[in-house]
């Protein structure tokens, strides 16, 4: 993001493993492994994790890949 576009943190929506796993369609573990490999960003708060929303978007929308209909 630019820094002329980020978004208070007020206004940020944080979501968990497991609605970031849902949101994906895959495991808490793949969420995990995303996370610690720096593909997906995330913060601590405590012992879990909570993903921005934006990010997630972000990474579906960066690892889409698309099929040719020849």
């Amino acid at each position: 993001m630019a820094a002329g576009s980020e978004v208070p943190l007020n206004e940020v929506k944080f979501l968990t493993v497991a609605e970031v796993a849902s949101v994906m369609r895959v495991s808490k573990m793949t969420v995990y492994r995303l996370v610690h490999s720096g593909h997906l960003p995330a913060i601590r708060v405590g012992r879990s994790f909570r993903v921005p929303e934006q990010a997630v978007h972000a990474y579906l929308r960066e690892s889409f890949v698309g099929v040719d209909s020849a």
